[in-house]
């Protein structure tokens, strides 16, 4: 990265922009010798006549510092979960080691993958941070009571909660699980719970202590200790609370302009004294340095990625798969059915861009709520859903359902045995559900399938880095992404103290391109 001389007045725009990126350093923006220029050495500053300053803006001091305290990390940044172990454990391993949080990408992973990774990943990052997701699965209980088995069996203490629409008592055992006194007699939290929402009404239970009845449930299941569910009458479900906006995957769309002041406002209002404490995060089109010094500026206090992550060296997902999200513009998603909320009718974000998947997974949606089950499906249409989709008939679509829930959820059999819309349901699955796994393995002949799970943060984030290093899929590494991402965003902040003072500067000064930084 090229630097000014400070001990004298920087007037071109290359320099005035090498002094800005020096975010360590104070800024004086002078008048000396009937010239206006910038300095940060303060003896030229002080010989001159002093128009405006900005003060030193290291990344660090973006956001709460208390984010960066509580989960070990340097900087209000993380990596959000991405489903079916897109979120591999080396992303999580590769942004630990550079100091900041990520989480693993449990869901749609089956129990046993899932604790192995966690295995392997509380043995190799020892002391360091890192988290792993929960997602809510109203249809499968079973899998989040696997999931938290396996945080608490290798001791995760960190978990992100996703797509819960109340309170379950998995998510509750996990928190009241880690609640204890140390050795002064005071409260201790081991087990942190980061909640991603896109509502108020979602994210109030999270802002108060866990439900009396749910506690008590747990305790007399023995799953919990009575001292932990007194200690938990005084704290609130979660440490953090990410508000999601326009994310990939689950989603509601919301606007961050309006969703993160609104979830602040009701942190605020809240009566529990321990909730001021809880901290609002941003994610969803957050794929640029200008989109997270605005959730900054709106008092986020981290920033959540996710799409632009999946385009990474260190992301479970096929070459195919991320010259297709390399390629995407910011208007390239669409929502379709979502797999684990089917029936529902909840959807989640897709790339549009190169795959039939959103369409096609629409068609079975609305195939589901026109007919009452398989039986009923007119002749045509199951001989085209065949022929096109599932490439098999849906007898032997069904005996691979068979197959996979006997070892995962054999209740979900019992319910479709009993039901033949739920085992119409549970055969759609087949195809909403391996899709995303056809992306990640990159199976060729299944490219126009692909789901790809995509919000428009992935189209800025291409635009930002275009003519850049980082425009090559080979330079794409998901911690000096982040670092790219925070200088950037600490760097437009001073722009923007600038623009407020009256500061007209160069169109050149005003945007953060990435360059390569050096080596830790």
């Amino acid at each position: 990265m090229t630097t000014a001389r400070t001990d004298v007045l920087a007037v071109t725009a290359d320099d005035i922009t090498a002094l800005l990126l020096d975010v360590r350093q104070p800024c004086w923006f002078v008048r000396s010798g009937g010239r206006i220029g910038a300095t940060s050495d303060p003896a030229v500053a002080a010989r001159a006549q002093v128009l405006t300053a900005v003060a030193p803006l290291p990344p660090e001091l973006l956001g709460d510092r208390q984010f960066q305290l509580a989960h070990g990390v340097r900087a209000g940044y993380a990596a959000g979960a991405m489903a079916n172990g897109i979120a591999a454990p080396a992303m999580v391993v590769a942004m630990a080691n550079a100091g900041y949080l990520a989480s693993y990408g449990a869901a749609g992973v089956t129990p046993a993958a899932v604790d192995a990774a966690l295995g392997e990943l509380a043995k190799t990052l020892v002391g360091k941070p890192f988290a792993c997701n929960l997602i809510h699965s109203p249809t499968e209980s079973a899998l989040e009571r696997a999931i938290v088995d396996s945080c608490l069996r290798h001791e995760v203490r960190c978990v992100e909660a996703s797509a819960f629409m109340g309170l379950t008592a998995e998510v509750v055992r996990y928190r009241v699980a880690g609640l204890g006194v140390d050795r002064h007699g005071q409260l201790e939290v081991r087990n942190r719970l980061i909640a991603k929402v896109s509502r108020v009404e979602v994210a109030e239970p999270f802002l108060r202590p866990p439900p009396e009845q749910l506690v008590r449930s747990l305790v007399a299941a023995g799953a919990v200790t009575a001292t932990q569910a007194r200690l938990a009458e005084q704290v609130p479900m979660a440490d953090d609370i990410t508000a999601e906006a326009d994310s990939g995957g689950h989603t509601d769309r919301r606007p961050l302009l309006v969703l993160l002041p609104e979830l602040i406002a009701a942190r605020d209002r809240s009566t529990l004294p321990a909730a001021a404490a809880v901290r609002i995060g941003a994610a969803g089109g957050i794929g640029t340095p200008a989109a997270a010094a605005a959730a900054f500026a709106l008092g986020a206090a981290y920033v959540v990625t996710g799409s632009i992550n999946q385009a990474t060296r260190e992301a479970a997902q096929c070459e195919t798969t991320k010259q297709l999200l390399a390629k995407a513009d910011f208007a390239d998603c669409t929502m379709a059915p979502s797999s684990d909320m089917f029936e529902l009718g909840v959807q989640v974000q897709v790339l549009r861009r190169g795959t039939m998947f959103a369409s096609r997974a629409q068609r079975l949606y609305d195939t589901y709520r026109a007919y009452a089950g398989i039986e009923d499906i007119p002749a045509d249409l199951r001989a085209d859903l065949e022929a096109t989709l599932f490439r098999r008939p849906l007898e032997v679509v069904w005996q691979d359902c068979v197959t996979y829930f006997t070892e995962r959820d054999p209740a979900q059999l019992v319910g479709a045995a009993e039901d033949p819309k739920r085992k119409m349901a549970l055969v759609f699955r087949w195809y909403l559900g391996l899709s995303s796994g056809w992306s990640i393995r990159g199976d060729a002949d299944r490219v126009t399938d692909y789901q790809v799970w995509c919000g428009p943060a992935m189209g800025g984030f291409n635009n930002w880095v275009a003519g850049t290093y980082l425009a090559a899929l080979s330079n794409r590494q998901v911690a000096d992404i982040a670092d790219q991402m925070m200088l950037g965003a600490a760097y437009l902040t001073r722009i923007a103290q600038l623009r407020t003072a009256g500061v007209r500067l160069p169109a050149d000064c005003t945007r953060f391109v990435p360059r390569p930084l050096p080596r830790r």
